[in-house]
């Protein structure tokens, strides 16, 4: 190995500070395949176990990032998916929506955007496996839950085996067969989840499952969401977990829910019990942490973001995000589920959740953007960068990953309002597996843990890591690698998180690369053959060399380029490491392409051991950002405030309210606007809404965010009538918002009702040019 300087790294050594000790010598699960996809609907190549899923003989751990078809226009279907694949998404997944094929008896649409055959065909053209959840009740913050008027108001007993309601229930599903057109089966869909969050009637969901096949509609693996207690007919359907660092469905003058809070810690505990409770109209039962001893495992909705309620309004960052979904990870998850991973726009008004129609929450009447790692509009926010570096982790790694247990320490935090404990893990077998910290949460800071050093039992002996104990800094969200053994050479243990494995050029005389980031305040050390050496993060690899003759390179990339790593996924003609600030997705053939803010792509690529600048074509668009010119057509009035409520929780305005009060901005859009030109808004105020030659186009609650919004997606271009209304949000409100958000509430005299500003940018098209 060549470095500059090395210490030995004594296994079982005594630091200054007593040691964090783990042991991960304990068993795996025992391992049972169900008759679900290895002797039930079957697909070749594809097979479960109660550790993992199985794919091509080998371990696989999916990650899955919810777009609704519906709510995503068509011409945008292709765009929005590369850009989840280039998030690390493997598995797209999306609700079939009753409502919006069949709002009238018999009068059912499967065109235009609510083609799902087309969307199922679009999703597998792009090398995509997909999970149709068909209902028939979604939620989804849809009106009615997804049901149609006339089924809500059938004299039935809904989402049972009233013989009654089953008979609507097999006419639907014969709809969604004859759209689908033999499309729904398990060499195409990989799994079919029936109903959502049904707690009490086990033997519906079996009931819907023999309604499904007998459709014509099967997939390898059928699933139900798990949480909150959900009693489930083991095992004809795979449980599925979900997990939200925050949500809306809290009452407005609530605190951070102790549900909510749970999720930044690693645990066995899989239950949530706080999604959904507040529909359900009981108290949460706690549900039970036991997993099915025939299943692994499995998240369907860990936040991808979150809505927006008008009486609550969360707002939670790309760290809180990721910081969740990494202590999934640590904790054992063999499938990582986003909800949502690509938000959107209702496809018509009076489709979405209200109190009015007997649910407790008022949500946007047409956005859907949910703060997710894609938007409403197309753009990727910093949560797309903070995922899609655990995800190039597990499509690098997942195959080992997928069927190591999780250990936990010998010490634990006490609860969930315990913020001096270290939150950490480990995943390992035999000795290798990745050490995971997680050392963040939203509202309630918490402080550097000062001297933290690892002593881990392993099936090889007692490792200690770092060699020298090191602070852990808030914020720090570590997998650091431990055994890990590529292309030959054995790295003992670093204390920088895997990213990913370039693979060696023979050509060129390169050898495989092990890429890390360094964890921002954490001194980087990478052990190897008793010896642990300090490295300095850099545009340089660590080259290490076996007594036998394999190599590896070590790449450690410095922390503040985390967010501009993006990982080629190897199923797209071999794995390629960039790093920039420009947007990069790739189709299905593995060709290139960059959305570039400026007069030139800002990427570079890492292959054959060096850094090289890219060649590229330029295939249409100009990049330009530019302020919007603003034209006041009304000033705001005072509304009353009192709107309403249901259950304490404050009703939303109609528009009525806007008509009488709202401030009224015309925006003169560019005439050089393309596909790809948004407009933001900075603003403040209770809701607002984009208008278009009169109708409202999309719409947001105030939470202290930017309002974004595709211009070609709204209808709005040089020749139409722009205009933005704003409704004063007033003090005394009584609706809970962001922290800065509240603050400047606060700050107000009576309300707060700002345009602030606004522009318009688009980028530019480039493609790589081929040699």
């Amino acid at each position: 190995m060549s470095s500059a300087h090395g210490t030995r790294a004594v296994a079982g050594s005594t630091a200054l500070a007593a040691p964090l000790r783990l042991d991960a010598t304990g068993d795996a699960r025992a391992e049972r395949r169900p008759r679900m996809a290895n002797a039930e609907d079957a697909r070749a190549g594809l097979g479960l176990t109660s550790r993992a899923l199985i794919r091509d003989g080998r371990p696989w751990l999916p990650v899955s990032g919810e777009l609704h078809y519906t709510r995503v226009p068509r011409e945008r279907w292709t765009p929005r998916l590369r850009l989840m694949r280039a998030g690390g998404i493997s598995v797209v997944s999306t609700y079939v929506p009753w409502l919006h094929h069949e709002p009238v008896r018999g009068e059912v649409r499967f065109d235009g955007r609510f083609d799902v055959a087309a969307f199922v065909d679009a999703v597998r053209a792009e090398g995509l496996e997909i999970v149709l959840r068909i209902g028939p009740w979604a939620h989804g913050e849809m009106r009615n839950g997804g049901f149609p008027d006339w089924v809500q108001h059938a004299p039935v007993q809904h989402r049972t085996d009233d013989p009654a309601y089953l008979d609507l229930v097999r006419e639907w599903f014969g709809h969604l067969a004859r759209a689908l057109d033999g499309r729904c089966r398990p060499d195409t869909v990989l799994a079919i989840q029936l109903e959502n969050e049904l707690y009490d009637q086990p033997g519906h969901l079996v009931t819907l499952k023999r309604l499904a096949r007998e459709a014509g509609l099967s997939a390898p693996l059928w699933t139900a969401t798990a949480w909150g207690g959900a009693e489930l007919p083991d095992p004809e359907v795979l449980p599925l977990w979900g997990g939200y660092g925050d949500g809306f469905w809290v009452d407005p003058g609530e605190p951070w829910d102790p549900t909510f809070r749970a999720h930044y810690f690693f645990s066995d505990t899989w239950d949530d019990p706080g999604i959904g409770a507040d529909v359900r109209g009981a108290e949460a039962t706690g549900g039970s942490a036991e997993l099915s001893p025939w299943f692994p495992a499995a998240t369907c909705e860990l936040g991808g973001g979150m809505a927006t309620a008008y009486h609550r309004r969360p707002r939670p960052d790309a760290l809180d995000i990721a910081a969740v979904a990494h202590a999934k990870l640590g904790s054992g998850s063999a499938w990582q589920g986003f909800y949502m991973y690509a938000g959107g726009t209702n496809p018509g008004p009076g489709l979405e959740e209200t109190q009015a129609t007997g649910y407790p929450n008022d949500m946007t009447r047409l956005s859907y953007d949910f703060h997710a790692a894609i938007g409403e509009a197309g753009r990727t926010a910093p949560s797309h960068a903070a995922l899609r570096l655990q995800h190039a982790f597990i499509e690098a790694f997942g195959e080992s990953l997928a069927p190591m247990p999780s250990h936990l320490p010998a010490e634990r935090p006490a609860g969930v309002e315990d913020a001096e404990t270290l939150r950490w893990a480990v995943r390992a077998d035999d000795g290798a597996g990745f050490v995971f910290i997680g050392w963040h949460q939203p509202h309630v800071p918490l402080s550097t843990y000062r001297g933290a050093q690892f002593q881990i039992e392993t099936a090889d002996g007692v490792v200690t890591l770092p060699s020298t104990p090191v602070d852990v800094p808030p914020g720090t969200l570590a997998r650091w690698p431990l055994g890990l053994e590529v292309g030959g050479v054995r790295v003992e243990w670093a204390t920088a998180s895997a990213v990913t494995v370039l693979p060696g050029i023979p050509a060129s005389g390169s050898v495989p690369t092990l890429v890390l980031i360094e964890d921002a305040g954490i001194p980087v050390e990478i052990a190897h053959d008793g010896l642990a050496h300090r490295v300095t993060p850099g545009p340089s690899p660590l080259h290490i060399e076996e007594p036998h003759g394999a190599a590896l390179d070590v790449l450690v990339l410095p922390a503040d380029e985390a967010a501009q790593i993006w990982v080629v996924d190897a199923a797209a003609g071999g794995r390629r490491l960039f790093v920039g600030s420009d947007e990069l997705t790739w189709d299905a053939a593995g060709t290139v392409s960059v959305r570039a803010s400026g007069s030139a792509p800002d990427m570079r690529e890492y292959a054959g051991g060096v850094w090289r600048e890219l060649a590229w074509d330029h295939a249409g668009g100009a990049a330009v950002t530019e302020s919007v010119a603003v034209e006041t057509v009304r000033s705001a009035s005072m509304p009353s405030g009192r709107y309403g409520s249901r259950d304490g929780r404050p009703s939303a305005p109609d528009d009525a309210v806007l008509e009488a009060h709202a401030a009224v901005y015309r925006l003169d859009i560019p005439e050089w606007v393309d596909e790809d030109a948004v407009l933001r808004v900075r603003w403040a105020g209770d809701l607002a809404q984009l208008r278009v030659d009169g109708v409202t186009a999309t719409d947001r609650f105030w939470d202290g965010s930017e309002f974004v919004a595709n211009l070609r997606d709204i209808g709005a271009s040089p020749s139409t009538r722009v205009e933005l209304h704003v409704l004063p949000l007033r003090r005394d409100s009584g609706v809970h918002l962001p922290a800065d958000a509240a603050a400047r509430l606060a700050a107000s005299v009576d309300a707060v009702c700002t345009f602030d500003a606004a522009e318009i940018d688009q980028r530019a098209l480039w493609y790589e040019a081929l040699a």
